[in-house]
């Protein structure tokens, strides 16, 4: 199955299921020297967890990381990071029912028609739950990249057509992002944001929005062609 890696110099790779025993990430290309435990990587963890409003998932899972390698006395060693999640509160019996059936808004259909079989409980591969990795791995970038001078921020933009009007993006702040449960910094869109999904919850439906992400400090000039990146990278993704 392609796709559970990605990147380049920092390269992530993610195993797992949503139901199984747990998940693993890998980074690879972190250098050594920068000071990293598992309390660093908790405050992002914790904005990720389910179960913190009505808004989300309401799976109760401790998401504890634990550093398995690449980690001597503190400090990275230059060697690929293994970070370990234990999964507790995967209920798997509730799945039963429909485990031969497609969810609307899923890759059940999907897995089926590529690989032939799926994991039915909970998604499996495809569980929202894989999350879970990219935001340890990040958490670790973004450590690396404080350390250049270079500040990343993101918050949620826009829920169906209610969009936050947000005049400086780059003064944003976390405890902005953080004071609503929709991660919106404006405060009114918030709540209309909040109205519009409880309404759409209450037809049975779903439906999408748009996040923003803010990085400053990144110096200009870096990298190379971006364009040619990006093609290489959506035509390898079949």
């Amino acid at each position: 199955m392609p796709g559970n890696t990605f990147g380049e110099r920092f390269r992530v790779t993610t195993a797992g299921v949503s139901h199984g025993p747990g998940y693993v990430v890998i980074i690879d290309g972190c250098p050594a020297g920068l000071p990293l435990s598992e309390e660093d990587l908790l405050p992002d963890l914790r904005r990720r967890r389910p179960g913190q409003s009505k808004l989300v998932t309401q799976r109760q899972e401790e998401d504890l990381p634990q550093i398995w390698s690449g980690v001597f006395e503190g400090v990275t060693d230059g060697t690929p990071i293994s970070i370990l999640f234990a999964n507790s509160d995967q209920r798997s019996t509730d799945y039963d029912a429909i485990k031969n059936l497609y969810r609307p808004g899923h890759a059940d259909f999907t897995f089926d028609a590529r690989f032939g079989r799926r994991d039915h409980r909970g998604g499996g591969r495809s569980s929202a739950r894989e999350a879970i990795c990219r935001v340890a791995a990040g958490a670790v970038a973004k450590k690396l990249l404080a350390t250049q001078g270079v500040r990343i921020i993101g918050y949620v933009k826009q829920v169906g057509n209610v969009i936050a009007e947000i005049s400086h993006p780059v003064a944003v702040t976390l405890e902005q992002v953080e004071a609503t449960p929709t991660r919106c910094p404006d405060p009114l869109a918030a709540e209309r944001m909040v109205a519009l999904i409880d309404e759409v919850r209450r037809d049975r439906d779903s439906i999408g929005g748009i996040s923003e992400i803010v990085a400053t400090g990144v110096p200009a000039g870096r990298d190379n062609n971006a364009l040619a990146r990006s093609a290489l990278s959506l035509s390898n993704t079949g």
